[in-house]
């Protein structure tokens, strides 16, 4: 639900640009349903990669942005073992993975000139790549008919995946 917001206030910024009018949110909403969106139907692109990650675990790593949120430690080091730089306990105990953690942060991110000036070749600002990194701001903005319908196709597209979702606010 958080990375229909974040594609649709991004597209709404791409639009902006070109002076092509805004979608509102009620046709994006339903076009994204309906598998229609800028980059393919998002379940089916999703459940792309975590089948490779589940063929191919050595190569291809599937982390989800919430589980970075709630837990960063424990995803980090995950990410480390995958790369084959795991963490050992003395750099633990010196707060080696609490540095990275902070470093990656999206708040440090957001804040990184590089991200603050300039342009993506595409001609897109740098600045447009950001904007809240908030899990469950969804809420803020989707109605409890949307959130149903959703939460519906979530299941019906998910239901016989190993992928699962967190989607309380």
């Amino acid at each position: 639900m958080d990375m229909f917001i974040s594609l649709w206030n991004f597209i709404g910024k791409l639009r902006d640009q070109i002076q092509d009018p805004r979608l509102s949110l009620d046709e994006a909403f339903d076009k994204f349903c309906h598998g229609i969106y800028d980059f393919g139907p998002f379940f089916d692109h999703v459940l792309g990669y975590c089948k490779a990650s589940q063929e191919n675990p050595n190569k291809v790593l599937f982390l989800k942005y919430e589980d970075l949120k709630e837990d960063i430690s424990s995803q980090l080091k995950h990410l480390a073992v995958f790369l084959g730089v795991p963490f050992t306990e003395d750099e633990d105990k010196q707060g080696v993975v609490e540095e990275i953690a902070k470093i990656c942060s999206f708040e440090e991110l957001k804040e990184v000139e590089v991200n603050n000036k300039g342009f993506h070749v595409t001609g897109i600002p740098h600045t447009d790549f950001f904007r809240k990194g908030k899990v469950g701001d969804w809420s803020n903005y989707l109605t409890p008919s949307m959130v149903e319908r959703l939460d519906k196709l979530i299941h019906e597209k998910l239901d016989n995946s190993a992928l699962t979702f967190k989607l309380s606010s």
